[in-house]
């Protein structure tokens, strides 16, 4: 190949695709903030790349006076994420470095006359000087200085946690000798993440939180609430939403859902946090911010560590219990077993825990054990069926342990938390409809449908009706496995539904084409599927379809409120099988 096609070919190849602020704890660093460059590349080029980009983004930090910051890269199939530290106040001016070297490697490379860095590098100084906020690092040094929470944007600063937090604005943070710190203080705070039941663990702490008393804020996937005011719905579950809990007056208690993507994204929203739950890690979302397979998951999902003062961990699933083996955080390790081999073996060192014994939550420190509440009694369980949510209770009673609640205050709250689709929209709503039931329920991925498919075939039943959907993002292979786990069910029905409002790149149809091959790769007959053009259709087709006895289990993604409210509208009409739908 000749010097100008392999030019070519570095310029196909090596693209920009992100550049953004890491202004929190991260997947790279613990204590350092800085400025990340997706890139998208492959082979020999990617590489020669980056190596070419660690050579000008270093002699570029040492320019601009900041040698003591440091490089990381990461290199994944298909691209690779580039990270330069920088002064917390110089982040925007960070980016700006980080893609000037990045562009001078891709020129070096090709064989072409690199850009003009002298005058850069004069741009991105005036950039630096302002961005700079002397004043508002100074007030952040001596929050921290003092133990206390500084969460801080490009809008405002605040100092302390909740009823003990005062907000300013970013540009207008007052001189540390004039602040009055006598009322200022942290409130007790947990970070909740994992591939399936987030938003459950952080509703069932929040219900504990305020069966002690205490007014409770929580972001998740679905709003931000403090005590029973909805400040705002939609996925809340990154730092924006975590900033408005955190900032609340009136919060006694901070429950924040943290989602991956905000992780790889941005990092976490403050350096420090009492406990830190992981519920489980499975497959999904794959290709996303380059996490290409599960060990890539599993890290992204433990960037929370860096901010925990404690880890609350499930030993029952594998990825979980691998992982939170080599962590240098103290562990509390959750378990449906009571004798497992590895939380025995932690208890023997002094170690916490939560395990089901003899049909109790129970809590270990050591030797000792104290009984919680009853499995049984803890409604989300179905009775201990619900297995998951068995798990999503020990976590949340692990949680609560940790942050100082009161044993009874647990009992209380876990008693008290019903998954109804006012409290907890869209995880296991049940539903009864004339002798059949209904259950809507979020799960997405192979993991959260094995666990729903587990407690559904507990349920006696006469018929199932399945209702499936894959949002187009995921990869072919993804797609298929989540019709696999779907089939495990051996449903009489299976509606596949088409989700215009998450086909993301695919064609209409090419989603649902893949799930219907996979099920009749698996023996499905003809009459076991059905095709709806929407998911309320898919509903409906199941509607229409159940006898009394059945079992329908409605997984819900793009229009969940309209499903949610068709069957409450039917639960409270008295609607039975057989008869008509309203609307149709």
């Amino acid at each position: 190949m000749s010097a100008p096609e392999a030019a070519g070919s570095a310029a196909a190849v090596l693209e920009q695709k992100d550049s953004r602020r890491l202004p929190g704890p991260n997947l790279y660093w613990e204590d350092r903030y800085g400025a990340i460059l997706d890139v998208a590349g492959a082979g020999t080029d990617l590489l020669q790349a980056v190596e070419c980009w660690r050579g000008h983004a270093r002699r570029l930090l040492d320019a601009l006076g900041w040698s003591g910051e440091v490089l990381a890269q990461r290199v994944f199939p298909g691209g690779a994420s580039l990270v330069l530290s920088a002064p917390w106040d110089a982040l925007y001016a960070a980016t700006e470095v980080n893609e000037l070297a990045w562009q001078a490697a891709v020129r070096a490379i090709q064989g072409q006359e690199g850009p003009d860095c002298a005058a850069a590098l004069a741009r991105i100084r005036e950039l630096i000087a302002r961005e700079r906020n002397p004043a508002g690092m100074a007030l952040w040094a001596e929050a921290r200085r003092r133990g206390l929470a500084c969460v801080v944007d490009e809008r405002q600063i605040s100092v302390g946690l909740g009823r003990g937090c005062r907000t300013w604005r970013y540009r207008e943070a007052p001189d540390p000798g004039q602040v009055d710190w006598t009322g200022l203080h942290n409130v007790p705070c947990v970070m909740v993440t994992g591939t399936n039941g987030k938003s459950t663990s952080v509703r069932l702490l929040g219900a504990v939180a305020k069966a002690a008393g205490k007014v409770p804020g929580l972001s998740s996937t679905d709003w931000v609430r403090v005590g029973d005011e909805t400040l705002s719905d939609g996925d809340w579950s990154g730092p924006s939403g975590a900033r408005m809990v955190l900032r609340d007056p009136r919060v006694d208690v901070a429950i924040l859902e943290t989602a991956r993507g905000g992780m790889l994204r941005r990092g976490l929203v403050m350096e420090k946090v009492d406990a830190a739950v992981i519920t489980n890690v499975a497959e999904d979302h794959l290709g996303e911010w380059g996490a290409t397979c599960l060990d890539d998951l599993v890290e992204a999902k433990f960037v929370i560590r860096r901010a925990a003062r404690a880890l609350v961990l499930n030993a029952d699933d594998p990825a979980v219990r691998a992982r939170g083996q080599r962590v240098e955080r103290p562990v509390i390790w959750f378990s449906r077993r009571s004798d497992d081999p590895l939380v025995q073996v932690h208890r023997e060192r002094g170690g916490r825990a939560c395990l089901v014994r003899d049909g109790f939550l129970t809590w270990c420190a050591g030797s000792r054990e104290a009984r919680l509440v009853a499995v049984a009694d803890i409604p989300i369980t179905a009775g201990g069926a619900a297995r998951h949510n068995v798990e999503n209770a020990l976590g949340a009673a692990a949680a609560a342990m940790v942050l100082g609640l009161a044993p009874p205050a647990i009992a209380a709250g876990l008693r008290g938390f019903e998954s109804t689709p006012e409290e907890n929209p869209g995880r296991l709503n049940l539903f009864e409809l004339g002798g059949a039931r209904a259950i809507v329920d979020f799960a997405h991925n192979p993991h959260g449908m094995a666990a729903i498919l587990d407690m559904a075939l507990s349920m006696p039943a006469r018929r199932r009706a399945l209702l499936v959907g894959q949002a187009g993002d995921r990869d072919d292979h993804s797609i298929r496995e989540f019709a696999r786990s779907a089939w495990r069910a051996c449903p009489e029905l299976v509606v596949i539904k088409e989700m215009r409002k998450y086909l993301r790149g695919r064609a209409e149809g090419e989603v649902p084409r893949i799930i219907e091959d996979e099920l009749r790769r698996l023996g499905a007959p003809d009459s076991a599927i059905v095709h709806a053009p929407s998911e309320m259709e898919a509903v409906r087709v199941a509607l229409r379809w159940a006898q009394a006895g059945d079992l329908l289990l409605l997984l819900s993604h793009a229009e969940r409120e309209s499903v949610l409210a068709l069957l409450r509208r039917l639960r409270d009409q008295g609607w039975r099988p057989g008869q008509p739908l309203p609307g149709a």
